[in-house]
Formats: C-alpha cells, structure tokens, sequence
C-alpha cells in the first residue's frame, strides 16, 4: 500500500500477531488487514501516478518524473535526458 497511515493503537496488539512475510518481514499491511476484522480501516484512492519506491527502478523513474517537473532543474533535467537516450528507432 502507498501512503501515510493514521491508525488506532490497537494496530500494535496486531503488529505483535503477524507471523513474518517477505523477506522474513513483519507486514504492516497485514497488521492492517487483521485489524479490518475488528473495526473500520478508511483509505483515501486518489488519483495521479503511483510508484513503487520499494523497487530500485520505480524509486528512479519517481526522481525523474519529479526531477522533470521542477521549476529549477526540469528543463536541464530533459535536456540531459535527450542527450543520453536517444528517441526509440535512432
């Protein structure tokens, strides 16, 4: 799950509870989910480009899409880009 989190306490009892996943991990989104059998969790979908800062590639690909948008370093930014990639089929 993206995002930030604003949780009741009682989030912790679960944390305690979950058995270990990826990468021998305890998973707050499975805290999360436990959690849901005993009250209300409320999530906010929003809309916009989301990525996954977990994977090396997707933390890149966000500093470039931001990097592009900045008002001090975007034009540089695409500059260099064009530079060092050339369009597809050249």
């Amino acid at each position: 799950m993206v995002g930030r989190y604003i949780l009741t306490a009682q989030v912790f009892q679960h944390l305690r509870n979950v058995q270990p996943g990826a990468g021998g991990e305890i998973q707050l989104t499975d805290a999360i989910a436990s959690l849901l059998r005993e009250e209300a969790v409320l999530a906010y979908q929003f809309e916009g480009t989301r990525y996954d800062c977990g994977s090396k590639i997707g933390y890149m690909m966000a500093q470039v899409a931001l990097g592009l948008k900045h008002p001090e370093v975007g034009a540089e930014l695409a500059e260099y880009l064009k530079q060092i990639a050339p369009p597809a089929g050249a």
